[in-house]
């Protein structure tokens, strides 16, 4: 990381289908699966599926901001999922599929809000796009990182993440 570094913490279903999409971007240095946005200290994946912490799959984006911008990051979280579903992306359902930007600071918190109320142009139905002050992350268990790089060949990574990053015009290759 530089000195340039900042962090942003995004959830627009799984995990793994972000994760993916924002370690193509340059100037992306780490993309870090976890949880966030719930009660419960220290989540399991479990107990985050089950629905009953609170915490939805996050990733958490570090980035050079002097290579890309909140705004351009932001931007990018929009066309990956849809912001106007409810607890649901795809065939994942549940409060843990949430969409939500969890931001850091006040300027962070000032460019979400610009950004959700630009995007909204581009959706036909409300945006339900939550936005809150981040209190903690939670990494994901090691299996969970890097899924799609270790991962390409699985049914999840064919079938939902290929079809994704190429709709972006991103390299669907890992």
């Amino acid at each position: 990381m530089t000195d340039q570094s900042e962090v942003l913490v995004l959830g627009g279903g799984c995990f793994w289908c972000l994760e993916a999409i924002f370690q193509a971007v340059p100037g992306v240095e780490k993309v870090v699966p976890g949880y966030a946005g719930g009660e419960a200290p220290d989540p399991s994946y479990e107990e985050v599926c089950r629905g009953t912490t609170g915490h939805a799959e996050v990733v958490q984006i570090h980035f050079d901001r002097e290579v890309v911008s909140v705004p351009e990051l932001l931007n990018l979280f929009w066309r990956a999922h849809d912001p106007t579903t409810r607890n649901r992306q795809g065939g994942d359902v549940g409060t843990q599929y949430r969409s939500i930007i969890l931001f850091s600071g006040e300027e962070q918190k000032r460019q979400a809000l610009e950004s959700r109320s630009a995007a909204q142009s581009d959706f036909p139905q409300p945006i339900v796009t939550e936005i809150e002050l981040l209190a903690e992350f939670y990494p994901a268990e090691g299996y969970h990182h890097d899924y799609y790089r270790n991962n390409p060949g699985a049914p999840y990574c064919a079938f939902v993440i290929q079809p994704k990053l190429a709709k972006l015009g991103m390299d669907a290759q890992p």
